[in-house]
């Protein structure tokens, strides 16, 4: 790997693992936004994927205390039965086509929490049974099976229903890791994951975990209401690097 391509790894490894750190997710997103650019896909996917499920692993301590298991079944639940779906749809369908929707959804929702921030407009919050959270669980595992998208949606849900930083953010981040580990084992087992992505993962750990612990510093410090400001920039910056 060539100078340029190492510091293109490292820096954009570096920039998504400290967003990851501070609001739980958009690893994948922010990474990619970066590095396919430079690098070939088929060897940074499985680094994306695995580096991912290394930080969600290594910072899942920020919010454990605050995981409710049966809270968070369902999406499980919905995240595993829709992933099959997700590859079916990336082999025979136009993913891009369904990423995009689901982007401009993104889009149109964190612009408008935005908006109304800026506006100081309160909304009355979401309430909704286990049936809606299977669903946002499922449509995730479809986007993960696609793209590895899986964090957004539970992340804007989580908005929607106006929980609290540490109960959102307990329900995403847990959620990412088994999405991730199911995603890792079909790497694995599909031969996607070779020597040069062991090579790349290995050269960009210390960036992935230096990023990584900052996010969490970030994340334990500031307040609610910022943390939701930042949690919908990165829903909006994810909804646009899924359109284009």
């Amino acid at each position: 790997m060539i100078a340029t391509e190492t510091l293109v790894l490292l820096l954009g490894c570096f920039i998504a693992a400290f967003a990851s750190g501070v609001a739980g997710f958009a690893f994948n997103l922010v990474a990619a936004g970066i590095l396919f650019h430079w690098l070939p896909p088929q060897q940074t996917a499985p680094v994306l994927v695995l580096g991912s499920l290394l930080i969600q692993l290594a910072t899942i301590g920020a919010v454990w205390p605050s995981v409710r298991w049966a809270v968070l079944k369902p999406y499980v639940i919905g995240g595993v039965l829709g992933t099959p779906l997700g590859v079916v749809v990336l082999a025979g369908a136009d993913a891009r086509a369904i990423a995009a929707g689901v982007g401009l959804l993104l889009v149109a929702y964190a612009g408008w929490a935005l908006l109304r921030i800026l506006l100081r407009h309160s909304v009355a919050a979401v309430r909704a049974s286990q049936a809606a959270d299977l669903g946002i669980g499922f449509a995730s595992g479809i986007l993960g099976g696609i793209g590895g998208f899986s964090g957004a949606l539970p992340a804007m849900w989580g908005d929607l229903k106006g929980l609290r930083k540490d109960e959102a953010r307990a329900i995403f981040q847990p959620f990412i890791i088994v999405m991730q580990v199911v995603a890792a084992i079909g790497l694995v087992s599909g031969g996607f994951f070779g020597r040069e992505s062991a090579r790349m993962l290995l050269l960009a750990l210390p960036a992935l975990l230096l990023g990584a612990g900052l996010g969490v510093m970030v994340y334990r410090r500031i307040p609610a209401e910022g943390f939701r400001i930042v949690l919908l920039g990165l829903l909006l910056a994810s909804g646009i690097s899924l359109v284009l």
